[in-house]
């Protein structure tokens, strides 16, 4: 009997293009060397009879309005983490496909394990560990303090398999750790290739659909922090978020950053203990452990995570340079955002910063990414360069714009009553963001451009 031919082709590992052959350069996406091979498996009995209809759960296909769709609610069910829940949207959704990445002694299998634990004491639950055995799994149950009498363990690599025991387990939730190390008979390339990567998680998200089974799959990260492996193992999947911590901090956080049941972008703070990871309630209280003295250069403003506001501290050191070349260094925001608003502040604030080091830093470890930070952001850099402290009971917030206007942002009103929870008594906000009613207690000026707001320090 002849062989079937291996089919082949080639996929870009940034942005999933197809393309049909191999080229250095990815034409959709214009990043090098991301091209690589990836085998198709052909159909054969040792796929266990699983088709690849009925991806999303239906195994026959109909067509119907949208009037006719049943809007049931799909009951949630708690993971026992009251911040892991925020993250996922307010809990763990039957049949959902989650992705959890972080980078390695971050916290993941821990994570899933204390959760595995509790969540067997009342429903069926497996964790499959492809990378540990089940001894040091056991261990680590052990060191943790948790119930180990109702979690079903298996270890194993092979997904058919994997999905033909849990057809006799049943479990509610299963624990797929790790992606990159699980492979399919009919994929040729080794474990954690592009293909069977790709394969596997699409093989497992269709039996989580099929079976209306919540499957956590732990997926490795890369260097600069994304995801390892092809962009459709992000597509394919629910919901995405990502574990991550400083190897010197006890603190980790956890953020979705795709969520098909919820918003994204949420943030929950964890603190790694002797017994594990410990949800952190008031993570504000925590980005604001600041010091009896107070020097120049620190502002505390108001971002906001995905439901909910939290304070933070910017940090801002200016320094004569003595190089050519002065220095931008930014840690917790982004680069080039600094340098666009130091263009701002000379243009249209009067300070040359030209021959000056500009170093800053978010404390906590937390990454800023919202616009909502340039105004504190600006108002350290000059704290720092007029060495004038900004008093520790005022809160700032607000964005600007290359025109040197103060543009208001989202949800200003929550904000201010954050910031009032804590004992801050003054803030600085964009003018149209200076609510109706005040918080009590607290002096808020509005300001229109940069020149009105450099008056105030």
């Amino acid at each position: 009997m002849a062989k079937a031919k291996q089919k082949t082709a080639y996929v870009c590992t940034e942005c999933g293009a197809d393309f049909p052959r191999w080229q250095g350069q990815c034409s959709e996406c214009g990043e090098w060397n991301t091209v690589s091979e990836v085998r198709l498996g052909t159909a054969s009995p040792s796929s266990g009879g699983r088709s690849r209809t009925g991806f999303s759960g239906l195994t026959e296909s109909k067509v119907q309005t949208l009037s006719e769709v049943d809007l049931q609610q799909v009951p949630r069910f708690s993971t026992s983490f009251q911040e892991f829940d925020r993250v996922l949207g307010g809990g763990i959704v039957p049949g959902s496909a989650i992705l959890i990445g972080g980078s390695p002694g971050a916290g993941k299998s821990t994570l899933l394990l204390q959760t595995m634990c509790k969540l067997a004491e009342y429903m069926p639950a497996l964790y499959v560990t492809g990378e540990e055995s089940l001894q040091q799994v056991a261990m680590r149950a052990q060191r943790l303090n948790l119930p180990t009498d109702k979690l079903r363990m298996l270890a194993e690599t092979s997904v058919e398999l994997i999905c033909q025991l849990a057809d006799k387990e049943k479990p509610k939730i299963m624990v797929i750790d790790s992606i990159q190390v699980m492979h399919l008979t009919d994929i040729q390339s080794a474990p954690g290739s592009v293909s069977q990567v790709r394969e596997t998680a699409a093989y497992l998200t269709r039996y989580a659909k099929q079976n209306n089974v919540a499957i956590f799959m732990v997926g490795h990260v890369t260097k600069d922090g994304s995801l390892a492996g092809p962009k459709v193992l992000e597509h394919c999947i629910d919901c995405s978020v990502i574990l991550d911590g400083d190897g010197d901090s006890r603190y980790r956080t956890l953020r979705g950053t795709k969520n098909r049941f919820g918003a994204v972008n949420e943030l929950g703070v964890f603190a790694m203990m002797g017994d594990g990871l410990k949800e952190v309630k008031n993570p504000s209280a925590i980005f604001l452990s600041r010091g009896q003295e107070h020097g120049s250069g620190s502002v505390v403003l108001t971002v906001w995570e995905g439901t909910r506001p939290l304070l933070v501290e910017i940090q801002a050191l200016v320094d004569h340079s003595q190089l050519s070349n002065p220095r931008r260094v930014a840690v917790g925001t982004e680069q080039n955002r600094l340098a666009l608003l130091l263009a701002v502040l000379h243009r249209h604030g009067g300070l040359m910063l030209g021959d000056q080091d500009v170093f800053v830093n978010v404390v906590g470890g937390v990454r800023v990414v919202e616009t909502s930070s340039d105004l504190a952001l600006l108002l350290a850099i000059v704290s720092s360069f007029r060495d004038q402290p900004i008093p520790q009971d005022m809160v700032v917030f607000g964005e600007v714009g290359l025109s040197g206007e103060i543009r208001p942002v989202p949800n200003g009103g929550d904000r201010l009553n954050e910031a009032a929870k804590h004992g801050f008594k003054r803030a600085i906000v964009p003018i149209a963001n200076v609510p109706k009613n005040l918080p009590a207690g607290m002096q808020v000026q509005g300001v229109k451009n940069i020149a009105e707001a450099l008056e105030l320090v």
